[in-house]
């Protein structure tokens, strides 16, 4: 099956360079050669394309003598030196670049140049509803194998997934020295997984897995910088009631948190079916945020008395998610208490609703729904 991925890559780099990061596995070299296809390619995983780059980056110039060249250097992090010949030549021959990566760490750590405000920073995540696209969407299937392009097509997913999860630990925490203690690295992931979608503790966390709470801090950071996760940061605007100050934390894929927590196939009413329709629904708003170029935050809000809003988009949109199908007065008392505070526009209610229904205000609309007004931009 062939995915129409809604990153252009091609009209980006008609104007600029830019980096693109996404974690192993979510499509970066298919998306290239389907778009790209006439670039000049160095792959750093090739142990001569590197070792020819590591001892003279003039080769860079020698073979793209001509100007205005498109150029792909693909993990980049694995020579970051290479991003001053990378400048020099943007300077010198108007060459275009594509600078991939699946961990921003080694650059971050080596203090790189980041080109100065030259390029675009991009991300690619894995499918999202809008990419599967043709045909019924398979909620069930997508919420057990994630949206991995390799995965989600696969026969064996279970196994795949497995080993997904060594090339990572293998390749990108233990090659990258990124820590010593490799056992229990794996222990903090499973634990994290989990945990998916749960208030960053880093107390109680580091007390499950048996570590400092800084050890877990800087675990945590690595998760961030090799793409496996990201932060929910609370929104802490409302003057009414106090917010709780600290952030959520989300695996990047649905098949990979449910292989992580080893927790067997959801189905359809479990417990396990409302976290993963949840961590489904966040996972769409951050592609969809970061796809179209919204210069807008993803936050949560929960208040020290207990009252929670699943998503706020800036000051534009509250989201709550249910997985019911039928919604009741107790699923909006959160986008109530929140409201009261006359800072954000716009209330929803994403459900397993068969039709949309206006309730005192609150737009409650099935996900489907849901789905296709975010995807067009309604909601930014």
């Amino acid at each position: 099956m062939d995915f129409i991925r809604l990153l252009d890559l091609a009209s980006i780099l008609e104007k600029r360079t830019a980096f693109l990061f996404g974690a192993r596995g979510t499509g970066k070299t298919t998306l290239i050669t389907a778009q790209l296809g006439t670039a000049r390619v160095y792959d750093l995983l090739e142990e001569k394309t590197y070792l020819r780059l590591l001892r003279d980056s003039a080769v860079l110039e020698q073979e793209n003598p001509s100007e205005n060249a498109l150029i792909v250097i693909d993990e980049i992090q694995k020579l970051p030196k290479l991003l001053d010949e990378v400048q020099r030549l943007i300077t010198k021959k108007k060459h275009r670049f594509l600078l991939t990566g699946s961990s921003a760490r080694k650059l971050k750590r080596e203090g790189a140049n980041l080109l100065g405000g030259r390029a675009r920073e991009l991300h690619l995540f894995p499918l999202t509803w809008k990419e599967i696209g043709s045909g019924p969407f398979d909620l069930l299937k997508f919420l057990n194998q994630g949206g991995l392009p390799a995965i989600y097509q696969s026969d064996e997913p279970i196994e795949d997934l497995k080993g997904y999860l060594s090339l990572y630990l293998r390749e990108e925490v233990a090659a990258e020295a990124l820590t010593r203690r490799m056992d229990q690295f794996a222990r903090f992931l499973d634990t994290m997984a989990l945990n998916n979608g749960e208030e960053l503790n880093y107390e109680g966390i580091a007390s499950d897995v048996g570590m400092k709470a800084r050890t877990l801090m800087n675990y945590v950071e690595i998760l961030e910088d090799t793409l496996l996760g990201f932060r929910v940061h609370p929104f802490e605007k409302t003057l009414k009631r106090k917010a709780i100050t600290r952030a959520k934390f989300f695996l990047f894929d649905l098949g990979v948190t449910a292989a992580l927590a080893r927790r067997g196939r959801i189905t359809e009413g479990s417990e396990l079916f409302g976290k993963a329709f949840e961590h489904f629904i966040a996972l769409e708003l951050r592609a969809a945020i970061s796809y179209s170029r919204a210069d807008l935050p993803l936050h949560y809000w929960r208040t020290k008395t207990g009252f929670e809003v699943d998503f706020v988009i800036g000051t534009q949109t509250a989201i709550e998610v249910k997985a019911t199908h039928f919604v009741t007065e107790k699923h909006l008392k959160g986008l109530r208490a929140l409201r009261t505070e006359n800072l954000i526009k716009n209330y929803f209610l994403i459900s397993q609703e068969p039709h949309e229904r206006l309730i005192d205000g609150i737009r409650v609309i099935p996900w489907q729904q849901a789905l296709e007004e975010l995807w067009s931009g309604q909601w930014f």
